[in-house]
Order: structure tokens, then sequence, then C-alpha cells
């Protein structure tokens, strides 16, 4: 295996990873004045550590003003969660809310397939009829999209091939935040 593989090459550093962030935000707040109508919600598990990041920073930037926060398990809205040797690892649902009528903004990590995307879709509508649905990602990996789905808002688009993996490194996870590109599969 070569080193490229096994470390990956750094497409977004520590710093930018933070910049993005606080520009993923401002760009959210740009197409909602009305953030009460808000309900941003990070898809179990990776899309949580980037809604909680959001969720700070947009706490902080509202001064006060309320929306909605929530976390969406999928896994038995996964089209292959039948299909799989081992049995897959729910993880909970926390939406103490209706979604009737307000905007949502799903956010995950990678947006790759649609696969996910498209679950949380189904999901999410337990809780009600949005008004709207939106996606936020940190990687919009724009190849190899098996729905048609897009993000609305990414804080980076990778261009890479089928055998290419991209991995978002969570502070929470390994103690730093960054985005790596590998030329094969990884875990």
């Amino acid at each position: 295996m070569s080193p490229d593989m096994k470390q990956g090459r750094l497409i977004v550093s520590e710093e930018r990873f933070a910049l993005t962030i606080k520009r993923l935000c401002h760009h959210v707040l740009e197409n909602h004045l009305h953030p009460e109508d808000l309900c941003i919600i990070g898809i179990q598990e990776r899309g949580v550590f980037l809604a909680e990041r959001l969720q700070v920073q947009l706490i902080d930037m509202l001064r006060g003003k309320p929306f909605h926060y929530g976390k969406l398990d999928i896994t038995f809205y996964r089209d292959d969660f039948r299909r799989r040797d081992t049995p897959l690892k729910a993880s909970t649902t926390e939406i103490d809310f209706l979604i009737e009528n307000k905007n949502v903004l799903l956010i995950d990590d990678v947006l790759y397939t649609g696969r996910t995307v498209h679950a949380a879709m189904a999901a999410i509508q337990d809780f009600g009829r949005p008004n709207k649905i939106e996606l936020l990602c940190m990687v919009d990996r724009r190849f190899n999209r098996h729905f048609p789905i897009k993000a609305d808002y990414a804080g980076i688009a990778v261009d890479a091939l089928d055998e290419a993996y991209v991995r978002v490194r969570w502070k929470e996870l390994t103690g730093t935040d960054e985005v790596l590109l590998f030329s094969g599969q990884t875990d």
C-alpha cells in the first residue's frame, strides 16, 4: 500500500475547516431570515458532528434568536438495511418538535451517492410536512450519484474517481478537524 493511501492527501486543513464552517453558517443565515422557522437536523452519525458545530456558531451569530435543532437516525429507512451480512447499529433520533411548514436543513459530512440523503428525506416525513428541505454537507463528491440529489450548501466540492475515498476527520474522534482524499478504500 502506498504512503498516499495510508495517510491520504490533505485537502482541507484545520484552519480552513473552521473557516468553512463559519462560511456555511453565513450562507445559511443569508437564506433564512426567520430562524424560528429553521430546523437544523444532523444525520446520524457523522452528520451530527457538523450539525453540532453549525448549531454552536449559529447560536452565537443569532444572539439568542431561536431555531430548532435535532438528530435523525436513518437506519431503517436505508435501502440496504436488509441486504447486509451484519446487522446495522441504530443511533438515536432526537427531534422533539414538528417540522410542519418549517424549513428543514439536513446536515451530513459527505454527499456521495445520495442514498443517505434519500433515506433521511423519507425518515423526516414522520415528523410532519416541511415547507422546504435543503441539504448542507462539508464535502460534495460530485461524481457517481445514484439519486438526483444535490447539496444546497457545500463546504468543498471534490471531483474524485469511484476508487477514491474522502474522509472528514472530526476533532471529537481523531483530535483534529481535516478532510483527506485517499486514492483507494480505507477505514
